[in-house]
């Protein structure tokens, strides 16, 4: 029988290798915190339930930049473009330097999003899930907006690497 042992050592290097198979979207969820504007990049972004309006993002506990973001009464999220990737490296920098050149929109409420993104979501903390290494955080929706133009594609992360979707062709016709 073809299989792989179910006893094997699940050590961090070789789960991230494993799940880094497996590409992503990426989204910079950002705030402004006491007048500043804070954010961060995350790959772990998906939609969870239309009635209520929920999605989740997944954070290290070690991040040094989410518990200053959990303080802001409202959050950003934005889908990030193919184009966003200087973006993206930029969200995983130093935190002073984030947004240092970087167009962005905040709402009344503090809520930062980056105006070119694909999509813009308005969001408040639902609740927090402690998940191991890392808190699942629901956020709920209060306002969204999304791009029309079809043939922007989004930032994707896929092996430790940023990269865009290629389109498939249809299947030769028989």
């Amino acid at each position: 029988m073809n299989g792989f042992a179910t006893n094997q050592d699940l050590d961090a290097g070789r789960l991230r290798q494993a799940f880094g198979v497996f590409p992503s979207g990426v989204v910079a969820l950002a705030a402004a915190v006491d007048g500043v504007p804070v954010g961060l990049a995350a790959s772990s972004f998906t939609s969870v339930s239309l009635d209520p309006p929920l999605v989740s993002v997944s954070l290290a506990n070690s991040s040094k930049t989410w518990p200053d973001l959990r303080r802001a009464d409202h959050l950003g999220v934005t889908v990030l473009a193919a184009h966003h990737g200087p973006l993206c490296r930029r969200l995983a920098g130093p935190v002073e330097h984030r947004f240092d050149g970087v167009p962005f929109e905040s709402s009344a409420n503090g809520a930062i999003t980056v105006p070119d993104g694909l999509a813009r979501f308005d969001c408040t903390i639902h609740r927090e899930v402690e998940a191991g290494d890392h808190t699942i955080v629901l956020l709920r929706l209060h306002a969204v907006a999304h791009s029309t133009d079809t043939s922007a594609g989004p930032l994707v992360f896929h092996r430790s690497t940023f990269g865009r979707l290629s389109p498939v062709p249809p299947p030769a016709a028989a």
